[in-house]
Protein backbone atom coordinates (compact mmCIF):
# COMPACT_ATOMS: atom_id res chain seq x y z
CA UNK A 1 0.00 0.00 0.00
CA UNK A 2 1.17 3.62 -1.50
CA UNK A 3 2.56 4.79 2.40
CA UNK A 4 1.37 8.36 1.96
CA UNK A 5 -2.43 7.15 2.24
CA UNK A 6 -0.97 4.29 4.48
CA UNK A 7 0.01 6.85 7.34
CA UNK A 8 -2.04 10.05 5.79
CA UNK A 9 -3.14 11.94 9.37
CA UNK A 10 -6.38 11.48 10.73
CA UNK A 11 -7.21 13.91 12.80
CA UNK A 12 -5.71 17.56 13.45
CA UNK A 13 -3.41 16.19 16.21
CA UNK A 14 -1.60 14.23 13.30
CA UNK A 15 -0.80 17.37 11.14
CA UNK A 16 2.13 18.10 10.88
CA UNK A 17 3.78 22.16 10.87
CA UNK A 18 -0.19 23.80 10.16
CA UNK A 19 -1.32 24.95 13.34
CA UNK A 20 -2.68 28.20 12.01
CA UNK A 21 -4.54 26.71 9.42
CA UNK A 22 -6.03 24.15 12.11
CA UNK A 23 -7.14 26.96 14.14
CA UNK A 24 -9.24 28.58 11.04
CA UNK A 25 -10.50 25.27 10.12
CA UNK A 26 -12.12 24.49 13.48
CA UNK A 27 -13.54 28.38 13.80
CA UNK A 28 -15.05 27.92 10.69
CA UNK A 29 -16.96 24.35 11.41
CA UNK A 30 -17.72 26.23 14.90
CA UNK A 31 -19.63 29.00 13.57
CA UNK A 32 -20.84 26.71 10.55
CA UNK A 33 -22.48 24.27 13.36
CA UNK A 34 -23.65 27.67 15.08
CA UNK A 35 -25.03 29.60 11.98
CA UNK A 36 -26.96 26.19 10.58
CA UNK A 37 -29.28 26.09 13.66
CA UNK A 38 -30.05 29.62 12.91
CA UNK A 39 -30.82 29.10 9.66
CA UNK A 40 -27.91 30.15 7.67
CA UNK A 41 -24.52 29.99 6.99
CA UNK A 42 -22.66 33.53 7.05
CA UNK A 43 -19.15 31.91 5.59
CA UNK A 44 -20.22 28.95 3.61
CA UNK A 45 -16.82 28.52 1.91
CA UNK A 46 -13.18 28.66 2.90
CA UNK A 47 -10.69 28.06 0.50
CA UNK A 48 -6.97 26.21 1.76
CA UNK A 49 -4.32 27.27 -0.99
CA UNK A 50 -0.83 26.63 -1.15
CA UNK A 51 1.78 24.04 -3.09
CA UNK A 52 1.28 20.79 -3.78
CA UNK A 53 1.79 17.92 -1.04
CA UNK A 54 1.61 20.52 2.21
CA UNK A 55 -1.42 18.75 3.42
CA UNK A 56 -4.83 20.82 2.17
CA UNK A 57 -7.18 17.52 1.16
CA UNK A 58 -5.86 15.75 4.38
CA UNK A 59 -6.95 18.97 6.45
CA UNK A 60 -10.37 18.97 5.21
CA UNK A 61 -10.49 15.26 5.54
CA UNK A 62 -9.39 15.57 9.35
CA UNK A 63 -11.81 18.12 9.41
CA UNK A 64 -14.70 15.70 8.75
CA UNK A 65 -13.61 13.28 11.06
CA UNK A 66 -12.85 16.07 13.94
CA UNK A 67 -16.66 17.35 13.22
CA UNK A 68 -17.69 13.69 12.76
CA UNK A 69 -19.20 14.88 9.82
CA UNK A 70 -19.75 12.58 5.86
CA UNK A 71 -17.47 14.20 3.43
CA UNK A 72 -19.02 14.92 -0.23
CA UNK A 73 -15.90 14.90 -2.35
CA UNK A 74 -15.51 17.11 -5.87
CA UNK A 75 -12.54 17.65 -8.02
CA UNK A 76 -11.63 19.92 -11.10
CA UNK A 77 -13.02 17.60 -13.34
CA UNK A 78 -16.31 17.36 -12.16
CA UNK A 79 -16.85 21.62 -12.37
CA UNK A 80 -16.87 21.44 -16.34
CA UNK A 81 -20.02 20.89 -17.13
CA UNK A 82 -22.64 22.90 -14.81
CA UNK A 83 -26.06 20.72 -15.85
CA UNK A 84 -23.72 18.17 -14.41
CA UNK A 85 -22.43 19.79 -11.31
CA UNK A 86 -26.67 20.62 -10.61
CA UNK A 87 -26.93 16.61 -10.63
CA UNK A 88 -24.35 15.75 -8.57
CA UNK A 89 -23.99 18.38 -5.85
CA UNK A 90 -27.57 20.15 -5.70
CA UNK A 91 -28.79 16.85 -4.32
CA UNK A 92 -25.36 16.74 -1.97
CA UNK A 93 -25.91 20.50 -0.50
CA UNK A 94 -29.61 20.05 0.21
CA UNK A 95 -29.70 16.67 2.34
CA UNK A 96 -28.43 16.20 5.44
CA UNK A 97 -25.95 12.95 6.74
CA UNK A 98 -27.80 9.70 7.09
CA UNK A 99 -25.21 8.33 9.38
CA UNK A 100 -23.17 11.00 10.92
CA UNK A 101 -23.89 14.23 12.86
CA UNK A 102 -22.94 16.22 9.99
CA UNK A 103 -21.86 17.19 6.48
CA UNK A 104 -18.96 18.59 4.60
CA UNK A 105 -18.72 19.55 1.00
CA UNK A 106 -14.96 18.97 -0.87
CA UNK A 107 -14.51 20.98 -3.99
CA UNK A 108 -10.86 19.51 -4.44
CA UNK A 109 -8.06 21.64 -6.76
CA UNK A 110 -10.36 23.48 -7.82
CA UNK A 111 -7.99 25.47 -9.73
CA UNK A 112 -7.25 22.41 -12.18
CA UNK A 113 -10.66 23.95 -14.40
CA UNK A 114 -9.72 25.48 -17.11
CA UNK A 115 -11.10 29.28 -18.62
CA UNK A 116 -13.70 27.12 -20.78
CA UNK A 117 -15.24 25.78 -17.76
CA UNK A 118 -17.22 28.75 -16.57
CA UNK A 119 -20.32 27.31 -16.54
CA UNK A 120 -19.30 24.71 -13.55
CA UNK A 121 -17.65 27.41 -11.57
CA UNK A 122 -20.86 29.94 -11.90
CA UNK A 123 -22.98 27.13 -10.52
CA UNK A 124 -21.00 26.35 -7.51
CA UNK A 125 -20.72 29.80 -6.44
CA UNK A 126 -24.70 29.51 -6.70
CA UNK A 127 -25.05 26.36 -4.48
CA UNK A 128 -22.11 27.99 -1.90
CA UNK A 129 -24.96 30.53 -1.91
CA UNK A 130 -27.64 27.87 -1.52
CA UNK A 131 -26.07 25.37 0.67
CA UNK A 132 -27.36 24.39 4.30
CA UNK A 133 -23.22 22.30 4.70
CA UNK A 134 -20.03 23.94 4.68
CA UNK A 135 -17.89 23.94 2.20
CA UNK A 136 -14.08 23.29 1.79
CA UNK A 137 -11.97 24.25 -1.65
CA UNK A 138 -8.78 23.38 -1.73
CA UNK A 139 -6.43 25.15 -4.65
CA UNK A 140 -2.73 25.35 -5.02
CA UNK A 141 -3.38 29.23 -6.91
CA UNK A 142 -6.26 31.05 -6.06
CA UNK A 143 -5.07 34.22 -7.86
CA UNK A 144 -6.25 33.73 -10.66
CA UNK A 145 -9.16 36.62 -12.29
CA UNK A 146 -11.22 33.54 -12.51
CA UNK A 147 -11.86 33.35 -9.24
CA UNK A 148 -12.54 36.96 -8.38
CA UNK A 149 -15.99 36.33 -6.99
CA UNK A 150 -15.09 32.94 -5.53
CA UNK A 151 -12.56 34.82 -3.31
CA UNK A 152 -15.00 37.00 -2.35
CA UNK A 153 -17.45 34.26 -1.19
CA UNK A 154 -15.26 31.97 0.93
CA UNK A 155 -12.64 32.91 3.13
CA UNK A 156 -9.30 32.04 1.90
CA UNK A 157 -6.28 30.49 3.91
CA UNK A 158 -3.14 29.60 3.16
CA UNK A 159 -0.81 26.68 4.31
CA UNK A 160 2.52 27.76 4.39
CA UNK A 161 5.53 25.33 3.37
CA UNK A 162 6.25 22.59 5.95
CA UNK A 163 9.63 22.97 7.58
CA UNK A 164 12.29 20.15 6.51
CA UNK A 165 12.90 19.51 10.31
CA UNK A 166 9.00 18.43 10.58
CA UNK A 167 9.01 16.32 7.83
CA UNK A 168 12.36 14.73 9.32
CA UNK A 169 10.26 13.94 12.47
CA UNK A 170 7.37 12.65 10.74
CA UNK A 171 9.27 10.66 8.47
CA UNK A 172 10.87 8.94 11.46
CA UNK A 173 7.38 8.41 12.89
CA UNK A 174 6.72 6.24 9.73
CA UNK A 175 9.76 4.13 9.81
CA UNK A 176 8.96 2.84 13.59
CA UNK A 177 5.22 2.08 12.39
CA UNK A 178 6.89 0.39 9.36
CA UNK A 179 9.57 -1.37 11.55
CA UNK A 180 12.44 -0.51 9.26
CA UNK A 181 15.89 1.96 9.75
CA UNK A 182 17.20 4.41 7.67
CA UNK A 183 20.42 6.63 8.06
CA UNK A 184 19.72 9.78 10.00
CA UNK A 185 21.50 12.13 6.82
CA UNK A 186 19.77 10.19 4.19
CA UNK A 187 16.50 11.55 6.29
CA UNK A 188 17.77 14.73 6.50
CA UNK A 189 18.52 14.24 2.95
CA UNK A 190 15.09 13.32 1.84
CA UNK A 191 13.33 16.49 3.91
CA UNK A 192 15.28 19.03 2.43
CA UNK A 193 14.86 18.39 -1.16
CA UNK A 194 11.15 17.52 -0.33
CA UNK A 195 11.07 21.19 -0.43
CA UNK A 196 7.82 21.46 2.25
CA UNK A 197 6.15 18.89 -0.26
CA UNK A 198 5.48 16.16 2.68
CA UNK A 199 3.82 13.84 0.09
CA UNK A 200 7.11 13.53 -1.98
CA UNK A 201 9.00 13.36 0.57
CA UNK A 202 7.19 9.87 1.96
CA UNK A 203 7.26 8.81 -1.32
CA UNK A 204 11.11 9.20 -1.56
CA UNK A 205 10.94 7.51 2.06
CA UNK A 206 8.71 4.71 0.80
CA UNK A 207 11.30 4.08 -2.05
CA UNK A 208 14.30 4.09 -0.06
CA UNK A 209 12.78 2.12 2.50
CA UNK A 210 12.73 -0.82 -0.18
CA UNK A 211 16.47 -0.72 -1.08
CA UNK A 212 18.76 -3.05 -0.26
CA UNK A 213 20.73 0.10 0.10
CA UNK A 214 18.99 2.86 1.38
CA UNK A 215 21.56 5.13 0.27
CA UNK A 216 21.71 4.36 -3.15
CA UNK A 217 18.08 6.38 -3.79
CA UNK A 218 18.11 8.88 -6.08
CA UNK A 219 16.39 11.76 -4.68
CA UNK A 220 15.61 14.86 -6.99
CA UNK A 221 15.24 18.44 -5.43
CA UNK A 222 11.36 19.59 -6.47
CA UNK A 223 11.32 22.31 -8.73
CA UNK A 224 8.39 24.10 -6.97
CA UNK A 225 6.36 27.03 -8.33
CA UNK A 226 6.05 30.17 -6.58
CA UNK A 227 2.92 32.34 -7.41
CA UNK A 228 3.66 36.08 -8.28
CA UNK A 229 1.91 36.89 -4.90
CA UNK A 230 4.03 34.86 -2.59
CA UNK A 231 7.65 36.49 -4.36
CA UNK A 232 6.39 39.88 -3.94
CA UNK A 233 5.63 39.66 -0.66
CA UNK A 234 9.06 37.75 0.66
CA UNK A 235 10.83 40.38 -1.64
CA UNK A 236 8.74 43.26 -0.16
CA UNK A 237 8.64 42.44 3.40
CA UNK A 238 11.12 39.52 4.02
CA UNK A 239 14.67 39.94 5.43
CA UNK A 240 17.04 40.17 2.25
CA UNK A 241 19.17 36.93 2.38
CA UNK A 242 20.80 34.42 -0.51
CA UNK A 243 17.63 32.12 -0.99
CA UNK A 244 15.94 35.83 -2.06
CA UNK A 245 18.32 35.57 -5.23
CA UNK A 246 16.22 32.37 -6.23
CA UNK A 247 12.92 33.89 -5.52
CA UNK A 248 12.01 34.36 -8.87
CA UNK A 249 12.77 31.75 -10.70
CA UNK A 250 9.97 29.51 -9.41
CA UNK A 251 7.46 31.67 -11.11
CA UNK A 252 6.01 30.72 -14.60
CA UNK A 253 6.00 34.30 -16.00
CA UNK A 254 9.05 35.85 -18.39
CA UNK A 255 11.27 38.18 -16.27
CA UNK A 256 9.82 41.23 -18.18
CA UNK A 257 6.27 40.88 -16.90
CA UNK A 258 7.73 39.74 -13.17
CA UNK A 259 9.39 43.14 -14.05
CA UNK A 260 5.70 45.08 -14.45
CA UNK A 261 4.78 43.40 -11.43
CA UNK A 262 7.40 44.79 -8.99
CA UNK A 263 7.32 48.05 -10.85
CA UNK A 264 2.99 48.25 -10.13
CA UNK A 265 3.83 47.33 -6.57
CA UNK A 266 6.69 49.36 -5.32
CA UNK A 267 4.96 52.08 -3.85
CA UNK A 268 1.96 50.46 -2.27
CA UNK A 269 5.33 49.27 0.26
CA UNK A 270 7.60 51.81 0.12
CA UNK A 271 7.30 55.44 0.77
CA UNK A 272 10.00 58.41 0.90
CA UNK A 273 13.91 57.17 1.37
CA UNK A 274 13.01 53.82 0.58
CA UNK A 275 11.27 54.43 -2.52
CA UNK A 276 13.53 56.06 -3.86
CA UNK A 277 16.34 52.99 -3.49
CA UNK A 278 13.61 50.61 -5.00
CA UNK A 279 12.97 52.72 -8.21
CA UNK A 280 16.77 52.99 -8.62
CA UNK A 281 17.38 49.11 -8.06
CA UNK A 282 14.62 48.95 -10.59
CA UNK A 283 16.24 51.52 -12.83
CA UNK A 284 19.42 49.46 -12.87
CA UNK A 285 17.27 46.00 -14.05
CA UNK A 286 16.01 48.21 -16.95
CA UNK A 287 19.53 49.04 -17.64
CA UNK A 288 20.26 45.70 -17.67
CA UNK A 289 17.77 44.37 -19.64
CA UNK A 290 18.71 46.92 -22.21
CA UNK A 291 22.07 45.47 -22.48
CA UNK A 292 21.04 41.49 -22.68
CA UNK A 293 18.72 42.29 -26.02
CA UNK A 294 21.16 45.22 -27.90
CA UNK A 295 24.42 43.19 -27.00
CA UNK A 296 23.07 39.46 -26.12
CA UNK A 297 25.11 39.13 -23.01
CA UNK A 298 23.18 36.72 -21.70
CA UNK A 299 25.84 36.68 -18.51
CA UNK A 300 24.45 40.01 -17.43
CA UNK A 301 20.73 38.16 -16.53
CA UNK A 302 22.49 37.33 -12.99
CA UNK A 303 22.73 40.46 -12.28
CA UNK A 304 19.25 41.56 -13.32
CA UNK A 305 17.66 38.71 -11.22
CA UNK A 306 19.48 40.03 -8.06
CA UNK A 307 18.90 43.76 -8.53
CA UNK A 308 15.18 42.51 -9.19
CA UNK A 309 14.96 40.89 -6.09
CA UNK A 310 17.78 41.07 -3.68
CA UNK A 311 18.09 44.67 -4.84
CA UNK A 312 14.82 45.81 -4.23
CA UNK A 313 14.35 44.04 -0.79
CA UNK A 314 17.19 45.83 0.30
CA UNK A 315 15.60 49.14 -0.36
CA UNK A 316 13.78 49.13 2.78
CA UNK A 317 14.87 49.93 6.91
CA UNK A 318 14.04 46.21 8.48
CA UNK A 319 11.42 43.92 7.71
CA UNK A 320 7.96 44.91 7.58
CA UNK A 321 4.40 42.90 8.51
CA UNK A 322 0.86 43.14 8.32
CA UNK A 323 -1.21 42.21 5.15
CA UNK A 324 -0.92 44.06 1.29
CA UNK A 325 -3.35 43.61 -1.78
CA UNK A 326 -0.70 43.71 -4.53
CA UNK A 327 -2.17 44.77 -8.02
CA UNK A 328 -1.98 43.15 -11.37
CA UNK A 329 0.41 45.22 -13.45
CA UNK A 330 -2.05 47.92 -15.44
CA UNK A 331 0.32 48.26 -18.33
CA UNK A 332 0.48 44.34 -18.60
CA UNK A 333 -3.47 45.25 -20.01
CA UNK A 334 -2.04 48.02 -22.01
CA UNK A 335 0.27 45.71 -23.91
CA UNK A 336 -2.11 43.16 -24.11
CA UNK A 337 -4.75 45.66 -25.73
CA UNK A 338 -1.80 47.32 -27.88
CA UNK A 339 -1.11 43.54 -29.00
CA UNK A 340 -4.23 42.19 -30.19
CA UNK A 341 -4.82 45.74 -32.42
CA UNK A 342 -1.35 44.62 -33.95
CA UNK A 343 -2.64 41.18 -34.29
CA UNK A 344 -5.52 41.80 -35.96
CA UNK A 345 -3.43 43.91 -38.61
CA UNK A 346 -1.82 41.25 -39.34
CA UNK A 347 -4.29 38.74 -40.10
CA UNK A 348 -5.97 41.30 -42.41
CA UNK A 349 -2.71 42.14 -44.15
CA UNK A 350 -2.01 38.18 -44.82
CA UNK A 351 -5.42 37.92 -46.46
CA UNK A 352 -5.00 41.03 -48.43
CA UNK A 353 -1.35 40.00 -49.54
CA UNK A 354 -2.55 36.30 -50.55
CA UNK A 355 -5.11 38.01 -52.63
CA UNK A 356 -3.40 40.83 -54.48
CA UNK A 357 0.10 38.69 -54.61
CA UNK A 358 2.16 40.53 -52.56
CA UNK A 359 4.76 39.80 -49.57
CA UNK A 360 2.98 40.10 -45.97
CA UNK A 361 5.73 42.49 -44.57
CA UNK A 362 4.88 44.69 -48.08
CA UNK A 363 1.42 44.93 -47.01
CA UNK A 364 1.92 45.64 -43.50
CA UNK A 365 4.29 48.67 -44.49
CA UNK A 366 1.98 50.37 -46.77
CA UNK A 367 -1.41 49.08 -44.79
CA UNK A 368 -1.98 53.05 -43.88
CA UNK A 369 -2.22 53.15 -47.74
CA UNK A 370 -4.07 50.49 -48.55
CA UNK A 371 -6.63 50.68 -45.44
CA UNK A 372 -9.20 52.96 -46.97
CA UNK A 373 -9.72 50.42 -49.51
CA UNK A 374 -10.21 47.27 -47.23
CA UNK A 375 -13.05 49.88 -45.93
CA UNK A 376 -15.34 49.28 -49.16
CA UNK A 377 -18.24 46.06 -47.63
CA UNK A 378 -17.40 44.39 -51.21
CA UNK A 379 -13.46 44.42 -51.00
CA UNK A 380 -14.57 43.17 -46.84
CA UNK A 381 -16.72 40.39 -48.48
CA UNK A 382 -13.94 39.17 -50.94
CA UNK A 383 -11.44 38.74 -48.49
CA UNK A 384 -13.69 37.16 -46.10
CA UNK A 385 -12.78 39.25 -42.74
CA UNK A 386 -14.66 38.16 -39.54
CA UNK A 387 -16.80 41.00 -37.79
CA UNK A 388 -13.58 41.56 -35.61
CA UNK A 389 -11.04 42.63 -38.51
CA UNK A 390 -13.66 44.79 -40.14
CA UNK A 391 -14.56 46.74 -36.65
CA UNK A 392 -10.67 47.21 -36.33
CA UNK A 393 -10.47 48.78 -39.45
CA UNK A 394 -13.58 50.99 -38.77
CA UNK A 395 -11.77 52.07 -36.08
CA UNK A 396 -8.25 52.35 -36.30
Amino acid sequence: MNWTEKHRPKYFSDVKGQDMVIEKIREFLYNARIDARKGKLQKKAIILHGPPGIGKTTIAHAAANESNSEIFELNASDLRNSQKLREILRPATKQQSLIKKGKIILVDEVDGISRTDRGGLQELLRLIGSTSHPIIITANDIWGKKFSELRRKAETVQLKEINYKLIKDYLIEILRKEKKFIEQDILTNIAIKARGDIRAAINDLQIAASLPDPSQVLIHERNKETDIFSALRMVFKGKPNKAMLQVFNSIKKPIDEIILWVEENIPTEYQGEELVRAYDALSKVDIFKRRIYRQQYWRFLVYENALLSYGISSAKKSEKTGFTSYKKPTRILKMWLNNRKIEKKKTIAKKYSKYVHIGEKRALKEFPAIKQFLLKPEIQKELKLTGDEIEYLQKN
